[in-house]
């Protein structure tokens, strides 16, 4: 039995807002604080004893604006001996701007994929979850 052929049919291109200077900047002090008042007091430890220092570990957890995105990233040190580098980063949480001051919050996933799990959420409301949900959001 022959295979069902696809049809072609045309993508809808996904509409980016610009960002405005104010809302970027509102969002980065509301980052920063989040970030120097719980996430790092939170996830960033004193490096393990010296005998236990086969794993990584976090040193540093920043955040930055890339495009429409505004991404929480943490550092991690490589202690063992045979490294490739003795830090890298990893990007945990993804704000997408959405339009009139909404985002859309991601996580990553083990996979290395983006996964969507809220929409249309003022700053207040995301700094909030990201804040509170320690399951998805976590470095």
């Amino acid at each position: 039995m022959a295979k069902a052929r696809k049809a072609w049919s045309i993508r809808p291109t996904k509409k980016k807002f610009p960002v405005s200077d104010s809302l970027k900047a509102e969002v980065e002090t509301k980052a920063k604080d989040l970030v120097e008042n719980v996430l790092k007091p939170k996830h960033v430890l004193p490096p393990p004893p010296a005998k236990d220092q086969r794993f990584n570990y976090i040193i540093d957890i920043d955040s930055k604006w890339y495009r429409n995105y505004f991404y929480f990233c943490s550092t991690y040190a490589c202690p063992g001996t045979n490294i490739i580098s003795p830090t890298f980063e990893e990007k945990f949480v993804r704000m997408e701007h959405l339009g009139d001051g909404t985002f859309a919050i991601d996580y990553m996933r083990h996979n290395g994929q983006w996964f969507r799990i809220f929409d249309a959420l003022s700053v207040d409301e995301s700094m909030e979850i990201i804040q509170d949900d320690d399951a998805h959001f976590a470095p």
